[in-house]
């Protein structure tokens, strides 16, 4: 048997005994993942910080007590800074004051994401992908199942993958 006709063999195997995860055929798995995205105030998770002079956007909290550790700001700014932490709206006003009089608070909320280019045969291949490239996704990556729904080819071609008698290649390059 060549290389080839074990390797559909395999993934026969792997297609008919894998965990489908809840998706009707034909399925293939992608990375899903999150990240968070500009939100109505009402359904904000967090804020951030954006600060038009550097370009540069900040999780509000991390922002605040980043000042507070690296601060080169003087001891009268500081002690305000204090004060204040607790309430978004003197905190943005403080930044303005301080740092970056554009600056900008921006309600986020945190969305589940399909990557983009992601397209698996088996559920395996998927997490093997998240382990071997994890500095391109959050440490909430996972593997996600998707059904190909109305799409013929893909599912002719998964049907053959996992019905096709693969030994039956073997028997009829012997008869000739």
């Amino acid at each position: 048997m060549n290389k080839d006709t074990q390797f559909l063999k395999e993934l026969q195997n792997e297609l008919k005994t894998q965990d489908i995860d809840g998706q009707a055929a034909p399925r293939f798995w992608t990375v899903g993942d999150y990240e968070w995205v500009e939100a109505r105030e009402e359904n904000a998770e967090r804020y951030s910080v954006y600060l038009p002079y550097i370009t540069e956007a900040y999780v509000f909290d991390d922002y605040l007590e980043e000042i507070k550790e690296d601060s080169e700001l003087s001891k009268k700014a500081l002690t305000e800074l204090q004060e204040i932490e607790d309430d978004y709206d003197d905190a943005i006003e403080w930044i303005q004051k301080y740092i970056d009089e554009e600056a900008e608070l921006i309600p986020e909320r945190k969305v589940h994401i399909i990557q983009p280019n992601t397209m698996f045969l088996t559920k395996t291949e998927a997490k093997s992908h998240i382990k071997l490239n994890k500095h391109h996704y959050t440490s909430e990556a996972h593997t996600y199942a998707m059904t190909a729904w109305r799409a013929p080819k893909v599912e002719r071609l998964l049907k053959i993958l996992e019905t096709f008698d693969w030994d039956s290649l073997g028997k009829e390059g012997a008869a000739e």
